[in-house]
Formats: structure tokens, C-alpha cells, sequence
């Protein structure tokens, strides 16, 4: 039995290192290619690492202000993913804490009818979306990325079963004490559930920060540009095996946040797969 477990586990091992290396060397061969020179792109055909390493590609990149401005786009990219992510978990959390904590008529039929309803495509909502955009008129602004999609049915899913697993014993010896709903939501049902919060923001963070579609859809001012609809213009700038380096070299800029954002929060996924994790004692 000893034995057929510890095969078992080496096969699992190999399966997950094979699907690693299918995953990862796309990437790598990628971001190889952005220190190669064009005349190497289009002469040697496959190679995993340049013959000469260059940083020319890199530097076209950043010098380039006027057809393609990746550092503003960069700035524009994180000054909305910052703030869709903070206005995200403050809504989706005094949301779920409402329909968790609080007591009102048909309370649980009004939040699965909202979920069932968030089952929809979203690309059925693009032109409604797109209409109230305009009559707003914050087509080219920032708010056409930070405003929709604030009170997400998912993330409002997640944080409430995450809140209904904390006893109602805190909330009545709150009460007791004379605090009021606000109180109880501020300091002893955010602290408990800090672990998915921060999984709900990094969720939110790399979905404003990925999101192609709309951006492409609600901006036509190069310089307003999130990274991703910036993306797509350098694909008629740099594509067509013109500047293949530059263009492999600004995809992998655009992805550094999201892998820092990965790698410094990854602990909080696990953590938040334990409904208990926030409660203690």
C-alpha cells in the first residue's frame, strides 16, 4: 500500500511539472523574444535563447510617448485596477454583510434571484452598459472602468458564505454592548474575514487590470488608454513581423503588476478556502 501511494504521488508529480512546462514555455520563449534584435526574429527561426542579448527593444519601447505611450497606459491601467479594487471590497463586503448578518423580507429569494440573473453573459449587457456609459458621459474616463461591475454576484457569493460561517454570537454581544450595525460591520466582522477580502481584491485587481473587451469598446483617446486596449493598437504598430521584439517586450511589462500582486498575496488563496480561518477561539 506504501508503495502504490508513493507511485500514485511521483505520477501526480510528473503530471503537474508536464502541465507546468506546457504552461510556462510560451512565455519564457516570449519574453526571450524580446531581447533579440528583428533581424534575428525573422532569420533563426526557433530558439529558446537569443544569439546576441539586447535591450533595444525595451528601450524603443519606453521612448516611444507619442504613437505608443506604455508608461502612461501603465499609469492609467493601475490608477483604475486600484481604484474598481478599493471600491469592490468596500460594496461587495457591506453587501454580503446584509445579506449574511441582517434580517429582511425575503431577503435570501432577492439575493438568488440577483445571482441567478448574474448568470447571464456579460457580453449581453455591452450595448446597455455602453448606452448608460454615454448618457454619463464618461466614455474616455476612467469611471467607464471603476464604476461597472462594483457590486459583482460572484464576489458578493464568496464574501457572504465566508460571513455566514462567523456566529451570530458576535453580533449579539455587540449589540448588547450598544454598537450599532456599522460597528459590528467595521471592527469585528471585517477583521474576521480579511483573508477573502484580500482574495475578492486581487480578483477584482487583475480582472480591471486584464479586462480587454470593454476598454477597446469605451476608449478612442490614445493617451486615456488602459495597457490592454494600448495592446491592441501595438499590435498594428509593432505586429505584421515588423517589430515582433517590442511587441513581445511590452505584453510581459504589462503583466509585471499582476505577477508581483500574485506572488506577494498567493497565502490568502489558501486561507481563504477555510470558511473557519477568520474565527478563532
Amino acid at each position: 500500500m506504501k508503495n502504490t501511494g508513493k507511485a500514485t504521488k511521483w505520477i501526480s508529480y510528473i503530471f503537474l511539472i508536464v502541465l507546468c512546462l506546457i504552461w510556462i514555455m510560451p512565455l519564457f520563449f516570449g519574453f526571450m523574444t524580446s531581447f533579440r534584435s528583428q533581424t534575428e526574429v525573422v532569420s533563426t527561426g526557433f530558439r529558446l535563447l537569443p544569439v546576441d542579448w539586447i535591450l533595444d527593444n525595451y528601450v524603443a519601447i519606453l521612448e516611444n510617448s507619442s504613437t505608443a505611450p506604455i508608461l502612461q497606459w501603465l499609469w492609467n491601467s493601475l490608477f483604475i485596477a486600484v481604484s474598481h479594487t478599493l471600491l469592490v471590497v468596500l460594496v461587495v463586503s457591506l453587501t454580503a454583510y446584509g445579506y449574511s448578518r441582517m434580517r429582511f423580507k425575503h431577503r435570501d429569494q432577492l439575493f438568488f434571484l440577483l445571482l441567478g440573473i448574474s448568470m447571464f453573459p456579460g457580453v449581453v449587457n455591452l450595448i446597455p452598459s455602453y448606452k448608460i456609459i454615454e448618457t454619463f458621459g464618461w466614455v474616455n474616463s476612467p469611471l467607464a472602468m471603476i464604476i461597472p461591475g462594483l457590486a459583482g454576484m460572484g464576489n458578493i457569493f464568496l464574501v457572504r458564505q465566508f460571513m455566514k460561517n462567523i456566529p451570530k454570537e458576535f453580533d449579539e454581544s455587540a449589540r448588547v454592548d450598544g454598537a450599532g450595525e456599522f460597528t459590528i460591520y467595521s471592527r469585528i466582522i471585517v477583521p474576521m474575514i480579511k483573508p477573502v477580502l484580500i482574495v475578492t481584491g486581487l480578483f477584482s485587481f487583475t480582472g480591471s487590470w486584464n479586462d480587454f473587451l470593454w476598454p477597446v469598446i469605451v476608449y478612442n483617446d490614445v493617451e486615456k488608454m488602459p495597457i490592454t486596449a494600448g495592446l491592441l493598437l501595438l499590435q498594428d504598430i509593432y505586429g505584421n513581423y515588423r517589430m515582433i521584439g517590442q511587441l513581445m517586450g511590452s505584453a510581459f511589462l504589462a503583466i509585471i503588476p499582476t505577477v508581483l500582486l500574485f506572488l506577494f498575496a498567493q497565502k490568502y488563496f489558501v486561507q481563504s478556502m477555510n470558511l473557519n480561518s477568520g474565527v478563532k477561539g
